[in-house]
């Protein structure tokens, strides 16, 4: 839970005074485009880093004054497999899993990121997206109940994509709640209970994939390819009445009918469009 939270740097207003509650056991996507505040936010509920002002409570208890025993419950995924490049990654696993009480077995970690067949090979031999699967094993190796999830799937092909949001969904089936950063907003829609969109270090807009932004109710676009003339699209509220209205002109098949509602990105990009406006001056 987060209550009016706002961080500067110098004369910087990085987070200017926002609200945020995630259930416990949800799937929430943070998305906004570079610099709008969402690092400095999601490294607050981390304990990263300290606030000028506002409450914020995460597993109960307030991260700028967290115990030992609350850093053992939370996971993140950071860049750190890059260090010790003469491991294996069985080794550095076994080494992060020691410090969590009731972790799971390194092998375990291992297999879950699909790196099961690189358990032995040194760390310095692993490619870009193998490297970022063992990010990935560090950061859910303690069993974390909430685990914060930066850009997890940079690097990563599509198949290996797939088998991670995989993993995020057996994750949520735990139990586990999950704080997601991304710029795949198919990633996003594909995997996140609710979405907030931050832009000039506030949110814009919050919701399920779905509905976020008035996507649900926004106008579908109907297009079709009228006989010997450009192809033609309407914008309307009720694309029923306007395909009936066309399947009488046509006298039943409509050539080259297709209907769409605004996607995930569409709207996306209007709010993030409307709120750097808002901040013109």
């Amino acid at each position: 839970m987060v209550r009016d939270l706002r961080k500067s740097y110098r004369h910087v207003a990085a987070v200017r005074g926002i609200d945020l509650e995630i259930s416990r056991g949800e799937v929430f996507a943070l998305l906004g485009p570079n610099g709008a505040g969402k690092t400095t936010t999601v490294e607050i509920l981390e304990g990263f880093r300290r606030r000028d002002h506002g409450t914020v409570d995460v597993l109960g208890e307030d991260p700028a004054r967290a115990s030992r025993a609350w850093r053992a419950r939370i996971g993140i995924v950071l860049q750190l497999a890059s260090a010790g490049p003469e491991l294996t990654v069985l080794e550095i696993v076994r080494h992060f899993a020691a410090f969590y009480p009731g972790s799971r077995r390194a092998e375990e970690a291992i297999d879950l990121v699909g790196l099961a067949g690189q358990a032995q090979s040194r760390i310095g031999t692993l490619s870009g997206g193998q490297t970022r699967r063992l990010d990935v094993a560090l950061g859910i190796v303690g069993r974390p109940e909430m685990l914060f999830l930066d850009e997890p799937t940079t690097g990563f092909d599509p198949e290996a994509r797939r088998q991670f949001w995989q993993l995020i969904r057996t994750l949520r089936e735990d139990g586990t709640t999950i704080v997601l950063t991304t710029h795949y907003l198919d990633e996003a829609e594909a995997l996140a209970d609710r979405i907030a969109v931050i832009a000039s270090g506030l949110i814009v807009a919050e919701g399920a994939p779905d509905t976020l932004g008035g996507r649900a109710s926004a106008a579908a676009r109907v297009s079709w390819e009228p006989p010997g003339g450009a192809r033609r699209t309407v914008e309307t509220s009720s694309p029923t009445a306007t395909i009936r209205e066309l399947a009488r002109e046509f006298d039943g098949e409509i050539p080259g009918l297709t209907v769409t509602r605004p996607t995930l990105e569409d709207i996306y990009l209007d709010l993030i469009a409307a709120a750097e406006g808002d901040e013109q001056p």
